[in-house]
């Protein structure tokens, strides 16, 4: 049974949505089922969803037990350009979710994965097998993942400790005229739309370096480098400043362009092999989509 302690950012919180708040990849329906079936006490007590968070309190839970969906492979023709017997790295394309979950159950990554790859590290649960960390949907770009327990658990304390080095490409709004920046900004939930995060000052340390790379009549592309990872990190930093990405549905300012989504590519990622000790290093060019759209503008 796991055990948080209430800080200021959930006190006053219903208990419900709290659970919500701190199992961060689990839907409030999953958190409200938890507190239902008498998996969550407050003070060792069992409380009502509704029950009103007090700063101290302490909340002792533990999660449902998890039911496979339809996790059989299938051929979803993933680009795996590294594979040995504790790691792979894959090219993400647009348009794919990581792993199941609520609304996506078919032709995830994982299904890809089960389909190409042997073994897969079971350690992070029965929906997400050998998923040691995500990029959004509509993201596309390199992705480690674990084939053994093992491999999972030194992969996640390199992610924990910044030690993993990962850079992005995006495509973002306005001209921005520094050559290099740091952008260091609390991430936290968007206390109006739980299901965004934005910059506040309850949220968790979040530091994104950039530089750029070409700036355009009305854009800029820049090389982005997470010393953090936040979920929708860079979405939401350059928001943040002004510069919101390309096509972001959920962040942009603007007028959306195409229906592709945010113009962000997981460029390279680098990290030690979890049992070779070696410092291993991949990069995966742009879509074609990315370089597509840079060609229809006008470089400044």
């Amino acid at each position: 049974m796991k055990e948080v302690v209430v800080e200021e950012r959930l006190t006053g919180l219903r208990l419900d949505k709290a659970i919500k708040e701190i199992m961060t990849d689990k839907s409030r329906s999953y958190a409200l089922k938890c507190i239902e079936q008498g998996k969550v006490f407050v003070n060792g007590k069992v409380e009502k969803p509704s029950y009103l968070l007090k700063l101290k309190d302490t909340i002792s839970y533990d999660l449902l037990e998890e039911k496979p969906l339809d996790l059989e492979g299938r051929d979803l023709q993933l680009e795996i350009i590294f594979e040995d017997e504790d790691v792979a790295v894959v090219n993400k394309p647009k348009g794919m979710v990581v792993h199941p979950g609520a609304g996506t159950e078919n032709d995830t990554l994982v299904h890809g994965l089960l389909y190409e790859l042997e073994d897969l590290a079971t350690i992070n649960g029965v929906v997400r097998p050998g998923i040691v960390h995500r990029i959004d949907k509509d993201t596309t770009g390199l992705l480690m993942v674990a084939k053994n327990d093992m491999a999972a658990l030194a992969l996640g304390e390199q992610l924990k400790d910044h030690s993993c080095k990962r850079k992005y490409i995006a495509l973002v709004y306005g001209t921005i005229m520094e050559t290099r920046g740091k952008i260091n900004a609390p991430i936290g939930r968007d206390k109006e739309d739980r299901k965004k995060m934005a910059v506040t000052k309850l949220g968790k340390q979040a530091i994104t370096h950039f530089k750029v790379l070409k700036r355009y009549k009305g854009f800029t592309l820049v090389e982005c480098e997470l010393e953090t990872g936040r979920t929708h990190q860079i979405r939401v930093h350059f928001e943040y400043i002004g510069h919101p990405l390309v096509g972001d549905k959920t962040y942009g300012r603007r007028k959306v362009i195409g229906d592709s989504g945010q113009f962000l590519h997981a460029k390279s990622i680098g990290f030690t092999h979890p049992t070779k000790r070696e410092w291993m290093y991949f990069e995966a060019p742009l879509p074609e989509y990315f370089i597509t759209h840079l060609n229809t503008l006008e470089e400044l």
